[in-house]
């Protein structure tokens, strides 16, 4: 592309250089900067690529976006000055890809828990009905049936453009994604064209990113303000947050509900641990699905298809074959009868969740015993309430290392233990190793327990000291149950 084209979709500053030249790509990390590309030097959270501007051009860069110029320039370079850099990539990346998300339906959710569920039942219920379709997920990026493997809940904003453009190429109709509060103040999802966004729920999460629960919650509303007219904006009601998510947006707005009044709304009928039948505006669907909080997910997948123009007896038949997204209240059972639930909760809200699911199954006779840690070099406040949820919906609690990262899991765990009351310390322990902690609630489980191994949900690593492990939670459940392949 050439240099004059790219920066007609941006305001900037100043320019010193030709205009142009042609330019084969875009990078922010100089170590990927080629012969042609331009470098993007963006301001971080924990380097300044400003810093890293010559680093760029010995590898090649032909231009130079910046914030301020540095002292001395080359005159075979062309250097912009740009107000934020940050903001930018994302515009630049969107024009340099063609505007991808223009030719396609792009469909955002957004909340602290339920993302990964919701986009990844829109994007398989639209393949069920016939289209090409693609996911940006935690889980994995996909276009049709080719999958990568994703590294971040959503990808920084080249990788986003590069995606969709795949996504274009292969015909996709429509592209789902996961939109999460770092992204959105970061500007990841700059320069993208939404068709609509979800809003899940919001609950305590990322305070040591964001600092404030207020802060967080306007991170999640800023996604909202910038949806377009034409877009639709559905909300969840029965949150409380649910209607600021969306008193700025000129989108139009829609609201679900289990509980309200509402555009949508659906009903828990009957409530198994194979599945559950749901009355879903006014239509009776069973659903493979287990809990309330899966309800408000396939509610929210219903709304957005409905106004997404497909046909609702399709809509309808294509829930009740959906399944549950891995590592989502994911059950596996023993030859003898004991019941593991392997779930992504690592929130204490979708503890709390998950813990109610079983609960409003379980006959009474049964133990549920809880196995539960909590990330380090994360927000550290959520530690005690993690356990004083598990500690409440549970028989026993077994304390556990989840992925400990730079931290000492001990240390994790001791700030775990000062969310259990002194009349519920008699029913935990703390077993550091997950492995063995997962062992322990096997060994110690009857048959027709219910034993819940929270936290890592589809992970298939542990991350310790910077390097990641090899572990997966439904692989040690099976072992234990004897049912290794």
């Amino acid at each position: 592309m050439i240099l004059n084209e790219l920066i007609k979709n941006i305001v900037y500053k100043d320019l010193k250089g030709i205009e142009d030249l042609e330019v084969t790509g875009l990078e922010f990390d100089s170590r990927k900067v080629k012969p042609g590309t331009a470098f993007i030097a963006q301001r971080g959270l924990h380097a300044d690529g400003h810093l890293f501007i010559d680093s760029a051009l010995e590898n090649g860069a032909v231009a130079v976006f910046c914030e301020e110029f540095p002292e001395a320039l080359k005159d075979e370079v062309t250097y912009i000055k740009v107000a934020d850099t940050v903001h930018a990539t994302g515009i630049l990346a969107a024009a340099f890809y063609g505007f991808p998300s223009m030719k396609m339906k792009v469909v955002g959710v957004t909340g602290t828990n339920g993302k990964t569920s919701v986009a990844t039942l829109l994007f398989r219920l639209f393949m069920q009905l016939g289209y090409t379709a693609g996911l940006i997920s935690t889980i994995s990026y996909r276009i049709n049936d080719v999958e990568e493997t994703a590294s971040f809940t959503t990808p920084d904003p080249i990788k986003i453009q590069q995606l969709m453009a795949k996504m274009v190429e292969a015909g996709c109709g429509y592209c789902f994604m996961e939109v999460s509060s770092h992204a959105i103040h970061q500007h990841r999802i700059a320069g993208i064209h939404f068709s609509g966004g979800i809003f899940t729920n919001i609950t305590h999460d990322h305070l040591d990113y964001h600092k404030t629960f207020s802060e967080y919650i306007k991170a999640k509303q800023r996604f909202f303000d910038v949806l377009p007219a034409g877009a639709f904006a559905l909300t969840n009601t029965d949150d409380k947050n649910g209607r600021i998510m969306v008193q700025n947006t000129k989108a139009r707005v829609l609201t679900y509900s289990l509980r309200t009044m509402a555009d949508y709304h659906c009903k828990v009928l009957e409530s198994h641990f194979d599945g559950m039948l749901l009355n879903l505006n006014g239509q009776e669907v069973w659903t493979r699905f287990v809990g309330k909080f899966n309800a408000y997910n396939l509610l929210a997948v219903f709304a957005a298809a409905v106004n997404l123009e497909q046909d609702l007896q399709e809509v309808y038949s294509g829930i009740s074959n959906l399944t549950p997204v891995k590592g989502r209240f994911e059950t596996i059972r023993s030859l003898d009868g004991k019941l593991a639930v392997v779930d992504y909760a690592h929130t204490p809200d979708a503890l709390q969740n998950v813990l109610n699911a079983i609960a409003g199954i379980r006959t009474g006779a049964e133990q549920v015993i809880t196995v539960v840690g909590a990330g380090g070099d994360r927000d550290r406040s959520k530690r005690p309430e993690m356990a004083k949820e598990a500690v409440m919906g549970s028989d026993k609690v077994i304390l556990t290392s989840d992925n400990p990262r730079t931290e000492e899991p001990a240390q994790i765990i001791h700030e775990m233990e000062a969310g259990v009351e002194k009349r519920y310390q008699s029913k935990v322990v703390s077993i550091e190793n997950r492995r063995e902690a997962i062992k322990t609630a096997v060994m110690i489980a009857n048959p027709g327990d219910i034993i819940l191994i929270a936290g890592k949900g589809h992970e298939n690593y542990q991350d310790v000291k910077g390097v990641k492990h090899h572990f997966d939670d439904v692989e040690e459940v099976k072992k234990c149950f004897g049912m290794e392949e």
